[in-house]
């Protein structure tokens, strides 16, 4: 999601969400296996998350600084689709990117991938990497606790590796851009390079099919990372300008590709 406005669909499930992370605090066990796809606070050693880890191999960590670029150079560009996976939105969403070749980045609520394990198995078996967007999308977590951020990310990451078969997220993106350089390295430690964006494609806001398309085509200059949304309500506009931008994206000569580790 990018922007920190009204919480709307948000606020349900952060309320949904904190009786599940106080009580993953005490009882949640992080598991640790790798993929087969490719601010408040002092600087000082990560914390570990009061979640336990898991016997099994540590992902290598990975830079702690924002990433924005494509792994296809200077004229690739990802897709990154938040706030999922939701039952109406992601299958069509992930239809409209199997038409056009291309593969996506889903950074998902760690609640909604819980509740749909079969659709983050989908998101998997389509060749689309997985992105840690906390248990909660709680935009105001920067204001928060490092033991609450802890939870938000890692526990999320549980759920996510769990819902898809043992696949982990590779990627952790704030909720409205709440990084923090204590949930940075904490993400990167764990192997997940935190994600900004470029061009928010405003389609959250439901301006019109018209209006995300034009956008996108505005603003793709200002950099590789594109923002969508399949979850938070009707996200028709959002598959109906997916259908133009894939198209035009690559009648532009760009390339689809996943953001850099």
């Amino acid at each position: 999601m990018g922007w920190r406005g009204g919480r709307g669909w948000y606020g349900r499930v952060l309320a949904a969400a904190v009786g599940v992370t106080a009580a993953a605090a005490a009882t949640s066990v992080w598991t640790a296996q790798a993929g087969p796809i490719e601010g408040r606070h002092a600087p000082g050693a990560v914390a570990q998350s009061p979640s336990a880890a898991a016997p099994g191999p540590a992902m290598a960590a990975v830079s702690a600084d924002i990433v924005h670029a494509s792994d296809r150079g200077a004229r690739g560009v990802n897709i990154t689709i938040d706030d999922g996976p939701d039952p109406v939105w992601t299958p069509q969403v992930l239809q409209v990117l199997r038409e056009n070749g291309v593969r996506a980045t889903f950074c998902m609520v760690g609640t909604q991938a819980r509740a749909h394990p079969d659709l983050v198995r989908s998101v998997v078996a389509a060749g689309h990497r997985l992105c840690d967007h906390t248990v909660s999308h709680d935009t105001a977590m920067d204001t928060k606790s490092q033991t609450y951020q802890s939870q938000q990310i890692l526990d999320a990451q549980r759920m996510i590796t769990e819902a898809s078969g043992g696949v982990r997220p590779l990627y952790y993106r704030a909720p409205g851009g709440a990084f923090t350089p204590f949930s940075r390295r904490l993400a990167a430690s764990h192997g997940m390079r935190p994600l900004g964006w470029n061009v928010d494609s405003k389609d959250f806001e439901r301006p019109g099919t018209d209006t995300i398309v034009a956008t996108v085509r505005n603003e793709v200059r200002n950099g590789p990372t594109i923002l969508f949304h399949d979850a938070g309500g009707d996200r028709s506009q959002t598959v109906a300008a997916l259908r133009q931008v894939l198209p035009w994206l690559r009648q532009q000569g760009y390339s689809f590709g996943f953001p850099v580790r």
